[in-house]
């Protein structure tokens, strides 16, 4: 159970948190991903598949909750400003959602199975940095506690879509993940858009 304050600030920030929570969600994009899991996990056993998974979410989860809680003295460490990530951030982002719509994904034939769950799984398909990024600049804009919770929450839903992928693959089938990946990579651009906006108002305010 949540302390008392903790609870109130999160209801108080709903909005922020709604946002900063489908920002993740639609970076890290697992819904559309499902083809790229399941051709990366093709030659593995269903036990190994779901241990693939479990490591990718526990590094996954790991990853970016270090840096949705100590992403603040990051910055401080090397000097840089939010607007400078912020630009620096979307730009990499508009260069992800370009490489989706254009080239879509090419499997890496040289991954050893036992490291799949860990790269590129992990990273940086889940957690890249596109996500890296959003956790830093929400944590600037909506504190820990908002950040935080958007983490876990995304990583629920990753981890229900990851338990229930194959029924996720059939019902979708290979045209509609592969409709759905070029949606979420518009939605990512539109946000790398509104990133180097935000960086470049806050540069010249």
């Amino acid at each position: 159970m949540l302390p008392e304050t903790i609870m109130i600030h999160l209801f108080c920030s709903l909005p922020d948190l709604a946002k900063a929570f489908i920002s993740l969600f639609v970076i890290m994009d697992p819904v559309g991903n499902i083809p790229i899991f399941l051709s990366l996990t093709e030659h593995m056993s269903v036990k190994e598949r779901k241990r693939a998974f479990h490591l990718a979410l526990v590094t996954g989860f790991t990853l970016l909750m270090c840096f949705a809680a100590v992403g603040n003295y990051i910055l401080f460490l090397f000097g840089i400003t939010i607007e400078s990530f912020m630009i620096a951030g979307g730009i990499l982002l508009m260069v992800i959602a370009l490489r989706i719509l254009i080239l879509g994904w090419k499997r890496e034939e040289t991954v050893p199975s036992e490291s799949i769950g860990v790269v590129p799984i992990a990273c940086p398909l889940l957690v890249g940095p596109g996500a890296i990024t959003t956790a830093i600049m929400y944590l600037q804009s909506s504190g820990v506690i908002v950040t935080v919770t958007a983490v876990i929450l995304s990583f629920i839903v990753t981890w229900l879509v990851l338990k229930f992928i194959d029924p996720f693959s059939r019902f979708l089938g290979r045209t509609g993940s592969l409709v759905i990946a070029r949606v979420m990579a518009l939605i990512i651009a539109a946000i790398a858009v509104e990133l180097i906006i935000k960086g470049i108002a806050g540069i010249f305010k």
